[in-house]
């Protein structure tokens, strides 16, 4: 097998480290970025390190923003009353799309998974525990993944809110809109049965 020089080498054990990125995923890429002008490839350092220097978390919520609070826990149109708590910063975007949720975030930066060692002290439930001591939150809408991490995140925090006489709901999950029966698994066509509504 031929090596390639070592600045090409580093590069791609580099981009490996990347999620969902594997080896001929990193050289594909690795080769990409050889084959552009320099001003391209300098563009994409500059972004990278603008998003270093220039983004942090929010301190009420924990999402990504360039200034503290973030602009949703900042919004005086949001509802003080919910907060609806999601996995990840991207998740808040796919909730934002619906435009139909006006309540607050709270964002955990991942899911209990104790294969990854992932615990309870790993998320940021403490600082939701904090949020919630106000008096004002009076639902806490669990948005976890529909995963087995997602399903225990959920139950763990169910658990743990329950206690504080707050109202805790869980989104539904059933089957998607525009899917067919015939492709829908075991668990997604329980989950649909289990939270079916009247019309």
């Amino acid at each position: 097998m031929l090596d390639y020089a070592e600045p090409v080498t580093r590069l791609i054990d580099e981009l490996k480290r990347l999620p969902g990125v594997g080896n001929k995923s990193a050289q594909r890429l690795a080769f990409y970025l050889l084959r552009i002008e320099k001003a391209d490839a300098q563009k994409l350092v500059d972004a990278i390190l603008e998003v270093k220097e220039k983004i942090g978390f929010c301190s009420t919520c924990n999402n990504i923003t360039d200034v503290d609070p973030c602009r949703y826990c900042s919004s005086p149109s949001r509802d003080p009353r919910q907060i609806l708590v999601i996995e990840e910063p991207y998740n808040l975007v796919t909730v934002e799309r619906t435009r139909e949720y006006r309540g607050l975030y709270h964002v955990l930066h991942g899911a209990l998974s104790p294969i990854r060692g992932i615990g309870p002290d790993e998320l940021r439930i403490k600082s939701l525990l904090e949020r919630l001591k106000s008096g004002d939150v009076e639902e806490v809408i669990l948005a976890t993944n529909p995963n087995t991490e997602g399903e225990a995140t959920a139950n763990y925090l169910s658990k743990l809110l329950k206690p504080l006489q707050i109202k805790v709901t869980r989104i539904a999950m059933g089957v998607p809109v525009g899917s067919d029966l015939e492709y829908a698994d075991e668990v997604t066509m329980h989950k649909a049965l289990a939270n079916r509504h009247e019309i």
